[in-house]
This record gives structure tokens, sequence and C-alpha cells, in this order.
């Protein structure tokens, strides 16, 4: 009987206890519920700055360039007359012209918040780094202002099974590095016929806005297998420029012969103005013409890749070579092609792409040499050309510092594995 009347007690404690607990519990919620901040205190909200702009300070419209679409078609509609565009497309013109924009770039006006809604700023964006800031208040500013930049140093590694640029997108890396190895391996690599099996690695930099992969930076180093050679690539300055080495410290780029043809002499020389012996009148002859006896073998004065090889009215038989985004050569008058040379084929610097003759407007066998430079005509014998010195020799402490680092970074990169690190400071 005891036991049962000392159970009973234990029972009733516990049940007191827990009933305290939560009164408690209850009146800390009431007194904490009647806490509020003192009324000095200032609450300051989120600014919402952009274009070093605060957005919530205006009616923000946002847009992209439609096809054949002006700036002007664009501020009518806010709100802006002709007369003052006019006036900022000539404020405009040294720092950014209107006529800059292109279709598809993204646009923001931000209009005033009251009934008229007028237009105070057009902002255009040509890529994700930069922008144009068009001020279209009072006297009116044209600035061309860019996002802040946060570089990421990234380690890739890919095997070719159809396309470079596809490789890249399998790793999750921009297509836009297979531009800048095109660049570095321009003299090198002959990246029309890379082929399923060829390999990479790259260190280089990615650029970021925010979280938003926008570009690819600096190629710290790379290495590329190709037809079963092994290329590398380590960038080094000698006489203030910086170029692209391999292990033997010899240049990626290969200078330009200075003539197709191993013998002949210059009969015309580059001229804005010629007297043509066949049209018996003055024009532009954009060449060089080498005379040589018909049959004189024409060389590629560089490595490239055949855009065009046919029979022309004027030209004759012509060979037109595109050797890297810069560069392109033309030889006209052939008295034909050499064997296997047309349009699509890769060919070596000094192999033998044609032989000279007189077909076309010509007066007698000669090779009518023609140069191209970022798509314009120039004189090639007055055109600085890419270097092709090694590294000079009492640079080459400094040049094996460089290689040897960095070829023990690359070597060290798995084919199966990609990885990225922010870079210190950045």
């Amino acid at each position: 009987m005891n036991f049962k009347i000392k159970i009973t007690w234990i029972i009733g404690i516990m049940v007191f206890a827990c009933g305290l607990m939560l009164y408690h519990c209850s009146f800390e919620d009431d007194r904490l519920a009647d806490v509020s901040l003192p009324e000095d205190t200032i609450v300051i909200p989120k600014i919402n700055m952009e274009y070093g702009l605060n957005l919530d300070s205006f009616i923000v419209v946002e847009g992209k360039i439609k096809k054949n679409q002006v700036l002007s078609t664009i501020l009518l509609k806010h709100h802006i007359p002709w007369p003052e565009i006019d006036r900022l497309v000539k404020k405009a013109k040294p720092t950014y012209s209107v006529r800059k924009l292109s279709s598809g770039k993204n646009f923001t006006v931000l209009c005033k918040k009251d009934s008229t809604e007028k237009a105070q700023y057009f902002i255009y964006e040509p890529n994700s780094i930069d922008y144009v800031v068009y001020d279209l208040r009072g006297e009116m500013k044209v600035e061309v202002k860019q996002r802040e930049v946060r570089e990421v140093r990234r380690e890739v590694a890919g095997v070719i099974n159809s396309s470079l640029y596809q490789t890249l997108m399998d790793i999750k890396c921009s297509p836009a590095l297979a531009m800048e190895l095109s660049e570095i391996y321009a003299w090198s690599i002959d990246f029309y016929r890379i082929q399923k099996g060829d390999r990479f690695k790259v260190i280089f930099k990615e650029q970021y806005v925010e979280d938003t992969r926008v570009g690819v930076g600096k190629v710290e180093t790379a290495l590329f297998e190709h037809h079963g050679e092994t290329f590398y690539a380590f960038p080094f300055e000698q006489n203030k420029t910086v170029d692209y080495f391999d292990e033997n410290a010899k240049s990626l780029r290969k200078a330009f012969l200075k003539s197709p043809l191993k013998y002949g002499r210059i009969s015309s020389s580059f001229s804005r103005r010629r007297y043509h012996p066949v049209q018996k009148r003055w024009k532009a002859h954009l060449g060089t013409d080498y005379a040589a006896p018909k049959g004189t073998p024409i060389l590629a004065v560089g490595d490239g890749v055949v855009s065009d090889a046919r029979y022309k009215k004027f030209n004759g038989n012509y060979v037109k070579i595109k050797h890297n985004s810069t560069y392109t050569t033309q030889y006209l008058h052939m008295s034909k092609f050499a064997k296997g040379v047309k349009r699509g084929k890769f060919v070596r610097q000094g192999q033998v792409i044609g032989y000279v003759g007189s077909t076309g407007l010509a007066t007698g066998p000669h090779v009518c040499f023609r140069f191209w430079k970022n798509g314009k005509q120039v004189n090639h014998r007055r055109e600085k050309l890419p270097p092709s010195l090694p590294v000079e020799k009492k640079l080459m402490p400094q040049f094996k510092v460089v290689k040897d680092s960095l070829k023990k970074e690359l070597d060290a990169i798995p084919y199966e594995n990609s990885k990225g690190a922010a870079l210190a400071g950045m």
C-alpha cells in the first residue's frame, strides 16, 4: 500500500513540474513579443544598384536591339525629341558611336518616375563585361564602363572524340578557349585536321562577372597532342613582347617566306597607282609581281588552309591560302596547280602549290603575290611580320625556370579530370 502511495506522489510532482515549465516559457514568449526596436533606429533598405545608378529611382525598361533597329526609334518611344537625339548622336561619336549598336544586344532605358516618364539614361551592353552609359540629361554625357571581372585559374584536360569545340563543352569549359588555342598554335597545328584521339591540357584564367562566366583570359600554358606529336606552349617575354615557345625555346610562330619563289625577280611592286600594261590605264596594283620562267615552282609562304583554288578570267589559275585569323595570301596567273592542292587542303610553309604561268590578264610568265592583313590588302614587303626568333641565350636561365614550373603543372594534370581554383588576390 505504501508503495502505491509513493508512486502516486512521484507522478503528481512530475505533472506539477511540467506545468510550471510550460507557464514559464509562455511568459517569456509574451515578454519577447513586447520587445520592439527603439524609436530612433533606422532600417536601411537594400539599394538596387546597377551601372553605377540606383535603379529604384527610375522606371526600368529592358530589351534587346532588334534587327535594323536604330537608337532613335527606341528613344522616341520614351519621349526624347529629335533635336535631343541629334545632339546625342554628335556627342557620342568620339566615345562610342550609336552606329555601333548591334542587333541581339541588351539595352536598358531608365525613365523618370513622374507623369512625363521621359528617358534619363540609355545603357547599351556590347558584351558581358562592357557597357555604355548614354546620359540623356542636360549637356549629355557618354561613358564606356566595365563590370568588375573576377578571374579563376582553371586546369582542364580533354580527349577529342568529335571536335575541339564539343570536347570543351563536354568538360564545361567556354568554347572561346578553342579560339585562344587556335591562335597560339596557328603556326604549328592544323585545326582543320584535328582527329579523334588528339588530346590537350590547358591552364588558363576564366573570367566571371559575379557568378556568371563571361570569357577566357590569359592562357598560362598549354599542351596539345596532335597526329602523334606533342606541342607545348610556354609564354615568355623578350624584347617587351610576350610570345609562346616550345620546350626547346623555339617560337611557336613561324615567319613568312619573303617570296613565293626561290628564284626570280620583282617585275612590278605594290602600288596604289600603276599603269596596267594590258588594260592601258592607271589603276591600283595591290600585289607584287615576281617574274620567272614558266613552270617555276610557287611556294606557300606560310602554313595554312587553301580557301580557293580555281580559274578566273583576270586572275587565271590562282590559289588563296588562309594562314590564321589575321593573314591571308593569294598567288595568281599559275600555269597549273600542284598535285593535291584544292580547296580545304592544309599546306605547309615552303610547299609547292603551283607553277608560274601567264593565265588570265598577264603579258608574260609571273606570279602576282597578294597579301591580306585583317581583311585589307597590304604591301607584304613593308609589314612587320610575326617574329620567329627563339629565346635569346642570355634569357635562357629565366626561360628554363618558367618552363620547368609550368611543364611540371601540365604533366600532373590527368586527362580524366579538370578543376578550377580561385586566384589569390582576385
